[in-house]
């Protein structure tokens, strides 16, 4: 919770990790702290769960409260912890927001509503409840229109930080760079402002982004801290170096829906039970498992322990 009075220190890689589950369905919590202590011995510079890598829309509530309460178990007040809490339905939003708030999440991500295309009317009223019922508590607007079919206008954002506090940023996973520009000028400078767009991660801090959210720091977590270190760090070029080694990584991820390509690469490198996903996403295909191979060996050299040695094995024919 020590973050949450300030949360511009709520800076880099806050990484987005997968919610594992077993072979038999069930959320494998042991298995989520083990990811997280591998996060944070990486060095990522904060921890996210429930976006859209977490699988939030396959779980019940209760398991997305369980999941939290397990990271925050280990996190602590090492870094900061910033879940989503976002559902279709406003009273499931009020009830994860509600728990995170409780078992001291520093900031919440707050996706809009997914599927009903709400108006922009429609989207500052659902965003200004959760506000009005946690003034006390940072609320980042998530906007991703892919998964949700709406686009979170940047004079909505504004609107929101004008008539609440609370309202701190916004994680913006939309590829319309000059999206990110103009939330930045009708919001404010001030705008906390987060990518989870893994190619626009180090192009947003030019524009005074504070940090990022990316899924691919489940399988190269040291290498995407690392790039947001050398670009605040005045290491302009070794930031560079990194965003371009990053490239067969990125598409890794997306070969099939994520966090599908993922799980396969935590699994086989060991730091997962079971890369089982939950309906209706399923495992990644032997197609699937072809491409993810190839660009993991092309990757190597921004990836770091179990990964790394997955991705040797794989090369000398070892796997």
């Amino acid at each position: 919770m020590r973050f949450r009075s300030d949360p511009q220190t709520i800076r880099g890689s806050i990484a987005p990790v997968v919610t594992p589950f077993t072979d038999t369905g069930e959320v494998d919590l042991e298995g989520l702290q083990h990811l997280v202590r591998w996060q944070l011995e990486s060095g990522s510079h904060g921890i996210s769960l429930g976006g859209s890598t977490g699988e939030p829309s396959a779980q019940r509530v209760e398991e997305r409260i369980a999941a939290m309460r397990a990271v925050t178990e280990v996190v602590g007040d090492t870094v900061p912890f910033v879940p989503g809490t976002g559902s279709t339905k406003l009273d499931e939003t009020m009830e994860l927001t509600g728990a995170a708030a409780e078992m001291g999440a520093d900031a919440v991500l707050v996706i809009s509503p997914y599927y009903s295309r709400p108006t922009q009317d429609g989207l500052f009223s659902w965003y200004s409840a959760v506000a009005t019922e946690y003034p006390d508590l940072p609320i980042v607007v998530y906007n991703v229109p892919s998964r949700t079919a709406v686009d979170v206008a940047p004079e909505t954002i504004g609107r929101l930080r004008r008539a609440h506090a609370n309202v701190v940023g916004v994680k913006e996973t939309t590829k319309d760079f000059e999206h990110f520009s103009r939330v930045m000028y009708v919001a404010g400078r001030d705008t906390l402002m987060w990518s989870g767009i893994e190619l626009l991660c180090l192009p947003l801090l030019t524009l005074g982004g504070i940090g990022f959210v990316s899924a691919v720091a489940n399988v190269a977590p040291a290498a995407v801290a690392q790039m947001y270190e050398h670009a605040t760090g005045g290491e302009a070029d070794k930031a560079l170096d990194l965003h371009y080694a990053l490239h067969p990584l990125i598409d890794l991820i997306f070969v099939e829906t994520n966090p599908a390509p993922a799980k396969w690469v935590l699994e086989r490198s060991g730091l997962l039970g079971s890369g089982a996903v939950r309906p209706p996403l399923c495992r990644l295909t032997p197609a699937g498992a072809v491409a993810v191979a190839k660009l993991l060996g092309e990757g190597l050299a921004v990836l770091d322990g179990p990964p790394a040695d997955l991705a040797r094995r794989l090369l000398d024919g070892d796997e």
